[in-house]
This record gives structure tokens, C-alpha cells and sequence, in this order.
């Protein structure tokens, strides 16, 4: 077993290492590069519509970060740990990796930058060289001295500097500040830009590596002393500093500068500074500050990943979780990290590198947003954040707008961002199938809604009546281990429709036995269900008699937020004793306006599921509507599919046609899927019983539907009976007659 993630005693920063390390990338490579590229192709009023697009998303992130941070213990790993202990290991495990590559990326990015830093050099040098060749030996000497740094000093050493280069990097952007503009002509423009210059949102791509300073300081979750604490305050901090200073560069450069020099000269705010040279020094300062940042964190990042095993690969799981004995430095990860750092050096392109980075780093403060919403929503007791000032409609926003400006940055680095996740997802959950995934997330959520959705629906249909009817059915049975018609009727009545609720009866009293045993049949029931992918809700009850376990059940309010209107009783048609519970108790029915449906099952069961025969008779005039309701209704469930509703109306010759005329009518107003060829209409006799009829020409259906009144009751079993070698009969009495519209 590995073992756990823990602060060294040799580390255990503060508020302070977390602002340095976000601050140091917020106030990057881009800011000295790219905020003039900006004004000129957008404009101040653009640039500052872009520094406000960016910290709504950032602020809210950071928001949601203090209150997930401030709620659990948040160890090495970062964004990765709260996205993981959140999300699930899964999902967090897939966008994790997207996390932990953009940061490797964000070295190389940060260090190719810093060889711009040296274009006021490259004329002083003695001999002939070309100047994109001397770049990239200063970047890859760069990269070289920051990776022996890392590998052999690590936190330590990385932090120490971080301190010196953060302060340089302040007093140029002091520098600047109280420098003087280009020329006399300069005016400020609120909304001029270059003709021909790039779209807002291109722009915004290339600017929004500023904004990803909140990641950085997370990174070093594991290395705090109290994450708690230095985490919210830390980012916050930098947060609000960045967004003070952006506004205050972005209004010099407007004021300082025309276009075309902003357009033409990356290193413009060298020559507005009160001392020039300080901008080249400051902005190698801010690319070296960002460059090891990024590699302090993303080994970090891949450390807590291999803790936790999420790849399928365990050797390599162990190899990547490994770190140093000392002082439990993240070695591995940092040559992993080196590695692919090098080979986006090689590439070169700083755009294309700002636009990947923009990517990931957008759905991961996405992430982070939507679980600080779904943790508002879900209202888990669990969840005590001591930071309070987080609201859900902030978290909210920041997810929405995260989401929505990466298909308006880049639509299809946007595109293959999420496939590439999802294929990473899908990935992890087949090789580690035992770690949580989104149920984790959604179990809170679909309480809540559950819980609204119930109490609306109760609230929606208190006086609705019959006008938009459903069935929303109970069964209550003993034998539920002994045949399976009951429960198939219910799944199938409630599939799509309505609502089942299947409850096991155990005659008793409640004690402490008899409780377990409910338990354990409650498990062999929900188990039992899931090889028919049933959508019924399972219970048990305890109780002394069968008419006190009835009582009690239709009294129910029901697990839909609506009361159950339907009954469903089964016996067997050999062994009659079962169906005293329906009749002995019919007037409990009637009582609360109960349907009552009697299922009577016959060893042919449901045959091959292809013809329902529905039989109307004089009588029915309640039921009838309700008979073909249940018809259509179980005809829909995917087992059904081929079957067919087969009508009989079996009624005096001299009713016969005026019968026919309201029956198709109905079937017609209703959109009933039952062909008129498929309506059959018997005279009655007096030579042949209702039953004899129905035997005759229904031997071969599949299940057969009959009406019946209270009156039957009176009469016991007899008219429940007797049904020969017919498959399952289902008899229906409907309490109030169902409108068909």
C-alpha cells in the first residue's frame, strides 16, 4: 500500500507561497506581451470587456475554491483533489489529466516566452546570429538549469527563488506605471483599433493564459501547512491584485501608446517605463516566476493522480506516486513533466500552446464551478464549508460562461478537448471499474429534485381528477419468490406511464428480527429487478395480517409525490386461496377510490407477448375505459413491441350497432394504436355464458382484460375462475370512469 499524501515537515507554506505562486502567473508573459497586441486589435474598451470576461469566470472560481477548500481536508494534487473528491475519481481522474497537461504545457509556454525577453539583446551581440536561433538556445538553456533546479531541490529551492523573481516582477510593473507615453499625439481611444485586426474572441484565447493563476497556487495544496486557510485567502488574494493591475496596464498602455506601435512591438511598455530596460528584465522575471510555478505544481498534479491509481497502467501508477524519501518531492512526475515540456519547446508556437492551455484550463474552472453549484443544490448536511461567502448563483455563472467561451474560443479545440476527456473517462472506467464515478455527484442532486419534484406534483394534481389520468400502481404480495406475473404486469404498467411501487408482505410483528429479514428480502428483490431493468420502487412491510398490511399501504402518499390510485392483486389460477386478499378487502377500496385490477395467472403466463384481448360487455361502462387505458399502456413497454390490441365487445344484437359507432369514435378522439379491422363485435346468446365466449376466442391471446363490478364480489371466487388453459387473465374495476381524449 502506498502511502498517504502528507505535508512535509520540511515545506508547510503559507497564504503567502499560495499568492506568490498565483500572483507569478497572473502577472505572466501576457501581460508584458500580449495586453498592447490587445489594445490594438480590440481596443480598451475590448481589453477591459476582457479582463471583466475573464474574472467573472475567475472570481467565481475562486470563490468556489475557498468553499470547497474550507469544507474537506485538501491534500497534494490540487484542482485534481477537489474536481476527484467532488466529481468522483473517475471524472476527476479524466479531467485531472487534461489539469495536469496543461500545466506541463504552461512551462514550456512560459519559458518559450521568456525568450522574448531578449530581443533588445540580440543587436549588442558581437557576432551573426540568427535571432530566432539565439531564442531558442536561451530557452532551452532556460529549461535545462529550471529541470536540474526541480529535480534536485525541488519545493524548496523552486519557492525560495519564486519570492525574489515576484518581487522584481512588481517593481517593473511599477516601472511602467510611472513611465511617460511614446509622443505628444497620443489620445485615448476608447474602442479604436488597427483596421484589419483579429476577432474579440481570438483575442480573448490569447489572453486568457493570464487568468489560469488560480490552478497555480492550488498546485501546492499538498505542501501547505494549512490548505484551509492559505488556499482561500491566498487566492483571493492574487485574484483581486491581478484584476486591480490589469486594469491599471491596460488604461497606461491606452493613454501611452498609439496602435500601430502596440500592434508592431510586443515589448511597447519598454518604452514607456520610466527606465526601459526594466521591462525586459521584469518580463523574464514574470515568464521564469510563471515557468516555475507551473513546474512546481503540475508534478504535484500527476503525484495525486498515481495516488490514487486511476490509470490502468499500476506500475506506472506507483512509478508517478512516488517521491522523494525526504521530503516526499514529486521527482518522477517532475522528468514526466520535463519531458513534455521539451517537446513543446521544440514546436515553438506561443499561440498554439495559448490556445491548448486556454482549453483545459477553462473546463477545469468550469468543473470546479459546477461542483461548488450541485454542492449548494444538493444541500448535503455533509457540506460545511466554513467560507460563507460564496452564493450558488455565483458558481453558476462561472460554470455557464466557462463552458460557453470555449466553443466561442476555439469551436473545435473546444470539440476535441471533450471527446478526448470523455475517451479518457471511458477509458478509466473499464480498467477501474471499483472507482466512483458520476453517481457520486448526482446522488445529492437527484435527491433534491426528487424531493421538489414530489412535493410540486402533489401540489399540481390535488384537484386533477380523471382528466389526466395514470396509473400510479401498488402490488402488495406474498409470493414474490413463487411467480414473477405480479411484478412483470406492474413494471410494465409503470414503464413509461406511471408509477410502480412492488412491496414484498412478511405477517408478523416488527422486532429487530423480523426487521433484518426484511432487509434481506429487500435485497433479493432489488437484485431480482435488475435483470429486468425495472423502473418500480421495492419495499417490504411487516405486519400482523394481510388486511393490516393493506390498510396501511393504500394510505401510503406515495413515492411519486402523488397518491396511488391502482391496486394490483395475482393469484394462481390452480390455487385460488390468495385472491381472499382482494375480495375480503374490496370495501377498504371503494373506501379510499381505489382501481382494483386481479391478475389471475396461468401456467402459460404471458405467452409470447403478442395479442392482448381487451372484452367490453354491457356492464362495463365504467371499466371500459380504463380496460383499453391499460391495454395501450402495456403495449408500449419494448417487450411488447410486436403485440397487438385486439377489442371484444360482446353485447345484445339490437346494441350492436350503436356500440360500434361510440366504440370507434372513442378509439379515433383517443389515438389508440387498435386497427377497426381488429374490433370485433359478438352478439350475446343466451346458449353460451360470458365466460364460454371468452374462452373460445381468446384461448390464444397473450393476456386477456375483463371488466368486473362490486356486485361480483358479493359472489366470492366463482367469477374469478375457471378460465381453462387461457393464458393470464387480468380482471379491472375502475372507480371513477377514465376520460380517453
Amino acid at each position: 500500500m502506498q502511502k498517504n499524501q502528507a505535508t512535509s515537515p520540511n515545506t508547510g507554506f503559507g497564504s503567502l507561497a499560495v499568492f506568490m505562486t498565483a500572483i507569478s502567473t497572473i502577472l505572466g508573459a501576457i501581460l508584458f506581451l500580449r495586453f498592447g497586441y490587445a489594445v490594438a486589435h480590440v481596443g480598451l474598451g475590448g481589453l477591459l470587456a476582457i479582463i471583466l470576461i475573464g474574472h467573472v469566470v475567475t472570481i467565481p472560481t475562486a470563490l468556489a475554491v475557498a468553499e470547497i477548500a474550507t469544507n474537506q481536508r485538501v491534500q497534494g494534487g490540487g484542482a485534481y483533489f477537489i474536481i476527484s473528491r467532488s466529481f468522483g475519481l473517475n471524472i476527476g481522474g479524466a479531467i485531472g489529466l487534461a489539469l495536469y497537461l496543461s500545466q506541463a504545457i504552461s512551462v514550456a509556454f512560459y519559458v518559450i516566452a521568456f525568450g522574448e525577453a531578449f530581443d533588445p539583446l540580440i543587436p549588442l551581440i558581437p557576432w551573426d546570429i540568427d535571432p530566432a536561433v539565439f531564442k531558442k538556445i536561451v530557452v532551452i538553456s532556460l529549461m535545462a538549469i529550471l529541470s536540474i533546479i526541480a529535480i534536485l531541490k525541488g519545493a524548496n529551492i523552486g519557492m525560495k527563488a519564486l519570492y525574489g523573481v515576484v518581487a522584481l516582477l512588481f517593481v517593473s510593473i511599477i516601472f511602467f506605471l510611472l513611465g511617460n507615453p511614446t509622443n505628444e499625439t497620443v489620445t485615448l481611444e476608447f474602442n479604436s483599433t488597427i483596421e484589419g485586426g483579429q476577432s474579440f474572441f481570438y483575442v480573448f484565447t490569447i489572453i486568457f493564459p493570464a487568468f489560469t493563476g488560480i490552478a497555480a497556487g492550488l498546485g501546492l495544496s499538498g505542501d501547505l501547512k494549512e490548505p484551509k486557510i492559505s488556499i482561500p485567502r491566498g487566492t483571493l488574494l492574487a485574484t483581486l491584485a491581478g484584476m486591480v493591475i490589469y486594469v491599471l496596464v491596460a488604461v497606461k498602455l491606452a493613454t501611452s501608446a498609439t496602435l500601430d506601435e502596440m500592434a508592431s512591438d510586443m515589448l511597447i511598455m519598454s518604452k514607456i517605463a520610466i527606465w526601459g530596460p526594466i521591462i525586459p528584465i521584469g518580463l523574464a522575471a514574470a515568464t521564469l516566476s510563471s515557468a516555475i510555478g507551473s513546474l512546481l505544481v503540475a508534478p504535484r498534479t500527476l503525484q495525486a493522480i498515481g495516488y490514487d491509481s486511476i490509470l490502468p497502467f499500476n506500475n506506472f501508477n506507483t512509478w508517478i506516486a512516488k517521491g522523494r524519501s525526504k521530503d516526499n518531492d514529486p521527482v518522477n512526475g517532475s522528468i514526466l513533466t520535463i519531458c513534455i515540456a521539451f517537446f513543446f519547446i521544440a514546436i515553438g508556437d506561443i499561440e498554439s500552446v495559448a490556445q491548448i492551455i486556454s482549453m483545459f484550463f477553462m473546463v477545469t474552472y468550469g468543473a470546479i464551478c459546477l461542483i461548488s453549484f450541485l454542492e449548494h443544490f444538493a444541500a448535503d448536511p455533509s457540506y460545511r464549508p466554513t467560507f460563507k461567502y460564496n452564493r450558488w448563483y455565483f458558481s453558476l455563472l462561472g460554470a455557464i460562461l466557462s463552458f460557453w467561451l470555449m466553443f466561442q474560443m476555439n469551436w473545435g479545440y473546444a470539440m476535441l478537448s471533450v471527446v478526448i476527456m470523455a475517451i479518457t473517462y471511458h477509458l478509466i472506467t473499464i480498467a477501474r471499474p471499483e472507482k466512483q464515478g458520476l453517481e457520486k455527484l448526482f446522488k445529492g442532486v437527484v435527491f433534491q429534485l426528487s424531493r421538489e419534484i414530489q412535493i410540486f406534483v402533489q401540489r399540481a394534481n390535488k384537484e386533477d381528477g380523471n382528466a389526466n389520468w395514470r396509473p400510479f400502481s401498488i402490488c402488495v404480495s406474498e409470493d414474490s419468490f413463487k411467480r414473477q406475473s405480479a411484478f412483470d404486469l406492474l413494471r410494465w404498467i409503470s414503464y413509461k406511464h406511471g408509477f410502480g411501487t412492488y412491496i414484498h408482505f412478511l405477517k408478523g410483528f416488527l422486532n429487530k428480527k423480523s426487521h433484518n429479514e426484511s432487509q434481506v428480502i429487500l435485497d433479493r428483490l432489488i437484485n431480482q429487478a435488475k435483470g429486468s431493468n425495472s423502473r418500480i420502487y421495492l419495499d417490504t412491510i411487516i405486519s400482523p395480517s394481510y388486511t393490516s398490511a393493506i390498510a396501511q399501504v393504500i394510505q401510503l402518499s406515495g413515492f411519486s409525490g402523488k397518491g396511488n390510485n391502482l391496486i394490483l392483486f395475482e393469484f394462481e389460477r390452480t390455487n385460488p386461496e390468495a385472491l381472499k386478499h382482494a375480495l375480503d378487502n374490496f370495501s377498504l377500496f371503494e373506501a379510499t377510490s381505489f382501481d382494483v385490477c386481479i391478475l389471475n395467472s396461468s401456467y402459460k403466463g404471458f405467452g409470447y407477448k403478442r395479442e392482448i384481448h381487451v372484452w367490453i360487455g354491457e356492464k362495463d361502462f365504467r371499466n371500459a375505459n380504463l380496460m383499453i387505458l391499460l391495454a395501450y399502456i402495456i403495449s408500449g413497454h419494448p417487450e411488447w413491441k410486436n403485440g397487438v390490441i385486439k377489442i371484444f365487445a360482446l353485447f345484445p344484437e339490437n346494441q350492436i350497432e350503436n356500440r360500434r359507432e361510440r366504440l370507434i369514435q372513442l378509439i379515433k378522439e383517443g389515438r389508440l394504436p387498435i386497427s377497426q379491422s381488429n374490433i370485433t363485435f359478438i352478439p350475446y346468446s343466451q346458449e353460451q355464458t360470458d365466460r364460454s365466449v371468452i374462452i373460445q376466442n381468446s384461448i390464444d391471446a397473450d393476456l386477456t382484460i375483463i371488466g368486473f363490478n362490486p356486485k361480483q364480489i358479493e359472489q366470492g371466487e366463482n367469477s374469478f375462475v375457471d378460465y381453462g388453459d387461457m393464458a393470464n387473465v387480468l380482471f379491472v374495476n375502475t372507480f371513477n370512469k377514465k376520460a380517453i381524449e
